[in-house]
């Protein structure tokens, strides 16, 4: 993808159309698709951690009374403790073992979820300021939009496996099946993020390369937050 964009990138210095004016193009249409599924994804990981850490407390306490009862048991009492007991106390412990385990997954998967809301603001922030910015000719503007649709759209297949991690939970996926779409996803995140960052800072400096003067190129700077 990197390759690609750094190609793509010498075409547009190719490019002769007239300059384009200040509001060149609106926000893409599948931002809102992006968006409004990172936060149903949010909305559902926070929701499920409440519950999980509500149940983790109960059967912390759960286990607790259980120990303190085995605690009170005199020598000759705790071998007449019966099976079912031992039993629910063993279970108590597998089941808070089996909580903790499954909020990490959530955790892990919510930390996901953070980068991709990390990208469509940089996405946003990026795509606000390559539309003002007189440097970039019309031809230029329509070129990023369409490399920016397909970053969202890798996104959204993203997310897709996420939804597909989280209905896991309610199957018999193995944890180590489970961990590799995890993986795989953050991967695949990390990756559309560090191509947007990289197209974000080709287009910045292309933008400079074009300033006529070093006032010019003061105002790329400063428009961009550049130190």
């Amino acid at each position: 993808m990197k390759t690609k964009i750094a190609a793509c990138l010498i075409c547009l210095l190719l490019i002769s159309t007239p300059a384009a004016s200040a509001e060149k193009t609106a926000a893409l249409p599948i931002l809102e698709i992006v968006k409004a599924a990172t936060k149903k994804v949010i909305k559902a990981i926070d929701l499920r951690i409440q519950k999980l850490q509500n149940k983790t407390i109960w059967l912390q306490n759960a286990q607790k009374q259980a120990e303190n009862v085995l605690s009170k048991l005199k020598l000759d009492e705790i071998s007449e403790w019966t099976q079912k007991q031992k039993d629910l106390y063993k279970g108590y412990y597998e089941e808070l073992a089996k909580v903790k385990s499954i909020i990490t997954y959530y955790q892990r998967i919510r930390e996901i979820t953070q980068k991709q809301t990390r990208l469509v603001a940089e996405y946003e922030r990026a795509w606000n300021l390559f539309r003002k910015d007189a440097h970039f000719k019309e031809s230029e503007i329509l070129y990023m939009e369409r490399v920016y649709t397909g970053i969202l759209e890798e996104s959204v297949k993203n997310i897709d496996q996420i939804f597909l991690i989280l209905d896991s939970f309610a199957t018999q996926m193995s944890d180590l099946k489970r961990l590799e779409i995890i993986n795989k996803a953050a991967d695949q995140i990390d990756a559309n993020y560090d191509d947007l960052t990289l197209f974000n800072r080709q287009n910045i400096l292309l933008s400079l390369q074009r300033a006529k003067t070093e006032a010019d190129a003061d105002h790329v700077k400063e428009f961009y937050g550049i130190p």
